[in-house]
């Protein structure tokens, strides 16, 4: 097919790398702007810009796509479908409708639970015990059409948002090809029921609270690893805790309860296994030990 490809960040970029590996002609790629980026906060490209361009196929960086200008633009490349991966611009009407086909989305989330922003994140932080890909013929609304393929995905213990990224690219790749193969394209309305939000992510949520259960407080840490990264605070010095696991042991809710980074929690305990001090690199809990030591009966603020 001859396509438009829409994407910014990582996630994005797995399935155009997988659209080129089909042979589908790629008649122009969209992304967001540059942004300032670095301690010299130079203009850097986004990762699906970057790839692009390094494979020598055209970009366009609108701020916008409202104007009739651009939606001209977009219309004039004659595509037979677009696809769309976290692009993080709202396609207006002439836009979804000038492709032959349609515009088709990887969506981070088995629709309609966690429809939005932060997908992967909400549903590790809710305890969700699977997460998964759904491809949707796109509308107006956020999120609302109907399905095209779904893949699914089990959210284990030690599942972060790195790793559920990760998968969840790949997966949502293959699924796309999978769908622009078809012969003819079908989708099915999402269900009424079970509708979710996933919100942007706030800052304010990243800080620790020790007084909910082990698994709550679990949830939390791999929900936001690698970033925001949820944190605490010892000895004046915030850290992130990037990777953890619920185990047994009691006390005071937010205090070690050994040396080996157990915190007491308001059930059960955690204990960390990855750790990132402010201004280091993130390191395995024995490691960061070995430069920061934290005593039994020490407390997290």
């Amino acid at each position: 097919m001859r396509l438009v490809f829409m994407g910014t960040p990582d996630f994005a970029v797995e399935t155009l790398k997988t659209l080129i590996a089909a042979g589908h002609d790629i008649a122009c790629v969209y992304s967001q702007p540059p942004r300032p980026a670095g301690r010299g906060m130079a203009e850097r490209p986004s990762p699906v810009q970057a790839f692009a361009a390094a494979r020598g196929l055209g970009v366009r960086t609108p701020a916008s796509l409202k104007s009739a200008g651009e939606q001209a633009r977009f219309a004039a490349l004659d595509a037979d479908a677009a696809v769309v991966v976290a692009y993080g611009l709202l396609l207006p009407k002439p836009v979804l409708d000038a492709p032959r086909l349609g515009c088709f989305n990887v969506h981070a989330s088995l629709l309609p639970r966690w429809r939005g922003a932060a997908p992967i994140q909400r549903a590790i932080m809710s305890g969700d015990k699977e997460s998964g890909v759904t491809i949707m013929r796109m509308e107006e609304a956020l999120d609302t059409g109907p399905m095209c393929k779904v893949g699914r995905l089990a959210i284990t213990p030690m599942t972060t948002a790195q790793t559920l990224h990760d998968d969840l690219a790949a997966l949502g790749a293959r699924l796309m090809a999978d769908v622009l193969a078809q012969p003819d394209i079908t989708s099915a309305p999402q269900p009424a029921g079970g509708v979710t939000y996933a919100k942007k992510i706030d800052k304010a949520e990243a800080r620790i609270d020790f007084t909910r259960s082990a698994q709550e407080v679990r949830n939390q840490i791999h929900g936001l690893s690698p970033f925001p990264g949820a944190w605490f605070a010892v000895k004046g010095t915030r850290i992130k805790a990037l990777l953890c696991e619920v185990t047994g042991g009691s006390g005071t809710p937010g205090t070690f309860i050994d040396e080996a980074l157990t915190i007491a929690c308001g059930s059960r305990a955690i204990r960390l296994l990855k750790l990132q001090r402010e201004g280091k690199g993130a390191m395995e809990a024995a490691d960061f030990l070995r430069g920061f030591p934290i005593a039994a009966g020490t407390e997290a603020a």
